[in-house]
């Protein structure tokens, strides 16, 4: 058995992780969906509220500095590190849900810096989130729970929104679910609605954070080979986890969160 700790952080058994570990693939810069450049994230209360940025500044907590990542359409990048490292935190910022107050970023077309709330929306219709718990809504069946997303997002034509759920929930192959209550799927199968759920508008990102934490191995692995076919149709993947067998079976692009900083990792080099 072969284990890695470096920068505190312990990945586990790599012994069968030797080959073809990361493979960084340089697109041109228009096809980048996720560019940060001396970015700092931090927790902060109230963002995109009344709150001034340089309070924001004053009051918040600085989880991570120096953050340089570009994602282009089509990678799958993964986000590596301990509980409470940052990964989630970064991602938050990616959505929206916290304010990036320092450096420079942008996702889908979107300037994180010069986001206002209002503008909130619009940016989510662009990226797709899976989170690690589903968050689906109990008392609605899986097409309904499809369908007031869509509606929410602006979708108008019965048919198009009709065509669409079956077309995402193909994807997932859980064609035949549409008509099912969430406690009367699985825990897998609830989670790849989740993922139906975030490809409904067309995303050129999927953010997913920790999305097979509740999972058994062969069902995350199912997940997992989701994931892959999504990347392979052109929608960049960015996935945190610490599942040190979904990096063995899936290796990608690496990103490591440890002591306030991110590096891009080759960890077949960390290994040899």
């Amino acid at each position: 058995m072969k284990t890695l700790c470096k920068d505190n952080v312990f990945f586990g058994d790599f012994s069968i992780f030797t080959r073809n570990i990361i493979q960084h693939d340089f697109m041109s810069e228009e096809k980048q969906v996720v560019t940060l450049k001396n970015v700092a994230i931090y927790l902060a209360a109230n963002p995109f509220g009344r709150t001034s940025p340089k309070q924001l500044l004053r009051s918040g907590v600085k989880v991570l500095s120096d953050v340089d990542l570009k994602v282009s359409a089509g990678e799958f990048v993964y986000l590596l590190g301990r509980v409470g490292s940052g990964k989630s935190t970064l991602l938050k910022t990616l959505y929206a849900e916290l304010q990036l107050l320092e450096g420079d970023g942008t996702i889908a077309g979107y300037n994180l810096r010069e986001l206002r709330r209002r503008d909130i929306p619009y940016l989510r219709r662009k990226i797709g989130i899976v989170f690690q718990d589903y968050r689906l809504l109990d008392d609605r069946n899986i097409f309904m729970n499809l369908y007031y997303v869509m509606k929410a997002t602006g979708w108008k034509d019965e048919q198009k929104i009709r065509t669409r759920i079956r077309h995402v929930m193909k994807m997932v192959n859980l064609g035949d679910k549409s008509g099912k209550m969430p406690f009367e799927l699985s825990g897998g199968e609830q989670q790849r609605v989740a993922i139906a759920r975030a490809l409904l508008n067309k995303p050129r990102v999927l953010l997913a954070d920790e999305p097979t934490g509740n999972l058994d191995p062969v069902t995350a692995d199912g997940i997992m080979q989701i994931f892959q076919q999504i990347a392979r149709e052109g929608c960049a993947v960015v996935m945190s986890t610490h599942n040190t067998a979904l990096i063995e079976n899936y290796p990608a692009r690496a990103i490591l969160f440890a002591n306030g900083k991110t590096r891009e990792v080759d960890l077949k080099a960390e290994l040899a």
